[in-house]
């Protein structure tokens, strides 16, 4: 079947699955309506549609893949690609190393979509001043002022999607707590911000929160109990990155009736062990529902019904302390839940087929992706993984994603080298055991920043050099020549590199002990691009991208060429 066709038959498939369930619901805050007339004051009020696709299917392309490679004035090449592009770790089997030297785009999304990136907004800028800016950043969009969620009142009450239910009140363990105490499941965590775009620096802050299947959260008489939650987020803990995982306590075996250090005795333990994976158990009523095949458990893959709430936010101010902090109003809450699940087989199988689909046209060019889904239950991946996301409305309130929005998220959480099962955080989470600590994992950034974190190692491979426990940020630095994919960060730029472009020795001293030192933006950067958002916010013209630059960037392409190199001569493979 021709590929535009699909596209137009899906487009209305998902039309009429987002339109049958339409039906009228009293909603106690907000009046009658119909989950109809909900969207369609959404689309009127915000000059959008929910259905129709205005630009292209190819949203999930990043913007960051049109960055030119290679600075013409100093023929300096720069490789920001490898972060995103290499190769997984099984059983993540896809492979997009070859993305690092060729832009292989569809025919379809040759042209730049993302025509944000090439506005200019310093007059709107201009215009706003920090202490507006402030003001705008400190009041929550989340909350109202008897500390009601915003957003989930508002939704229909016959909603079929995600219905925000975090209420970001933690205890000292992580764990988000209801106003009356009970516990949401939600627990949060500290981890390395992933490179380049997702740096405060660039213009946002973030925090990540997991939840497990109630199951995992029930000792073996079918009643919630902590520890047997937090050892079960412990063991997949273990899974996900395929190591052995300290304890913050230690843990009588017996009690659970699980080997968790694999000694083969029930003893004391203060590790998760996987050196022989298929022996391993969760514990409490997730024990035995392992054991009737109803869950799974199998190294780098969550479990089915595992759930991810990330928030990202402006880049406030700590006047006390100098620094930046997470701002109370949030531009976007994304969320993801693994609704099936996929063997090792299968997971292989599926990235083989995309490859073998590009072969078929016999010059092995990328072809265009689809995701089957609508805006409101969220779009799937064939990981087995569903997406849906809420974002700043033109007046600033929370509003669900369109369709097309929710596009933009796919493509990094389906196709890469550098996830795990989908997803990046998690498996980049801290393993400090001490509270007191600066790398304890089990917190939320408003608890601990990320003040005095060391800097994190990797491995690589490049060509045929294996470059062991390297300083990951550093390493970044040295082959981008920039703090980010665009190359248009002046202030990382005159902070860590000299005038000939090599990277300063003391910086690097510095960094090595607190990321922040290149992490966080100074006050004046992250004041004027909180304020280039705030201007998109006015457009919402995210479709078009959602990069806070101020003027119109320079190292990107418009439209990329058939076969198309980067010219970057030498691949980098992170080692996992």
């Amino acid at each position: 079947m021709n590929r535009t066709i699909l596209l137009a038959i899906l487009a209305i498939f998902f039309s009429a699955c987002a339109k049958t369930s339409d039906s009228t619901i009293i909603d106690d805050t907000n009046s009658s309506q119909t989950k109809q007339s909900y969207i369609q004051k959404l689309e009127n009020e915000n000059n959008i549609s929910y259905e129709e696709i205005k630009n292209t299917y190819g949203g999930y392309v990043t913007s960051m893949c049109y960055t030119k490679t290679e600075d013409t004035t100093t023929n300096m090449v720069s490789n920001p690609c490898y972060s995103c592009h290499t190769k997984g770790k099984i059983p993540n089997y896809y492979n997009d190393t070859n993305l690092q030297q060729e832009y292989n785009f569809p025919p379809e999304i040759i042209t730049n979509r993302f025509t944000n990136l090439f506005k200019d907004r310093s007059d709107t800028v201009s215009k706003i001043s920090d202490e507006k800016i402030l003001k705008y950043i400190r009041e929550s969009n989340y909350f109202d002022n008897k500390g009601n969620i915003i957003v989930q009142a508002k939704l229909p009450k016959d909603w079929q999607g995600y219905r925000p239910d975090c209420y970001y009140h933690f205890d000292a363990d992580g764990f988000d707590r209801k106003p009356n105490g009970e516990f949401t499941l939600w627990r949060a965590f500290r981890y390395y911000p992933f490179l380049g775009t997702f740096w405060p620096t660039n213009g946002s802050t973030d925090d990540v929160l997991i939840r497990l299947d109630e199951v995992f959260t029930k000792n073996k008489n079918g009643n919630f109990d902590k520890e047997v939650y937090e050892l079960n987020l412990a063991i997949v803990e273990s899974l996900i990155k395929q190591k052995d995982i300290n304890l913050t306590e230690t843990v009588d075996e017996e009690k659970y009736g699980v080997d968790l250090n694999q000694n083969e005795t029930l003893d004391l333990s203060s590790q998760i062990v996987v050196s022989t994976y298929n022996k391993m158990s969760y514990i409490g009523k997730a024990k035995e529902a392992l054991a009737q095949g109803k869950i799974h458990l199998a190294l780098g893959l969550f479990p089915v019904n595992t759930e991810f709430l990330h928030s990202v936010r402006y880049v406030d101010w700590n006047e006390n302390e100098g620094h930046i902090k997470m701002s109370k109003r949030l531009k976007e809450l994304r969320y993801t839940k693994k609704y099936e699940w996929k063997t090792y087989s299968e997971l292989n199988r599926i990235a083989q087929a995309e490859l073998n689909e590009a072969l078929a046209n016999g010059n092995n060019q990328a072809v265009l992706s689809t995701f089957r889904g609508n805006y409101e239950n969220g779009l799937k991946n064939e990981m087995g993984w569903i997406y849906q996301g809420f974002i700043e409305a033109k007046n600033g309130t929370l509003r669900p994603q369109t369709h097309e929005e929710t596009i933009g998220c796919m493509g990094c959480h389906s196709h890469l080298g550098a996830t795990t099962d989908s997803i990046f955080a998690f498996a980049r989470k801290f393993e400090g055991l001490d509270e007191n600590s600066s790398n304890f994992g089990w917190n939320h950034w408003t608890q601990k920043s990320l003040v005095g974190v060391k800097e994190p190692h990797a491995n690589y491979q490049i060509n045929d050099t294996i470059y062991n426990h390297v300083y990951e940020y550093s390493f970044y630095l040295k082959n981008n020549h920039s703090g980010n994919e665009f190359r248009n960060n002046d202030e990382v730029k005159n902070k860590f590199f000299t005038i000939d472009g090599a990277v300063k020795d003391d910086m690097l001293t510095a960094l090595h002990n607190d990321i922040t030192t290149l992490l966080f933006p100074s006050y004046e950067r992250a004041m004027s691009l909180n304020k280039g958002y705030k201007a998109m916010v006015a457009e919402q013209s995210y479709i078009y991208g959602r990069d806070a630059n101020i003027k119109s960037m320079k190292n990107i392409f418009k439209e990329i060429n058939d076969g198309q190199t980067t010219n970057i001569n030498s691949t980098i493979i992170q080692i996992q």
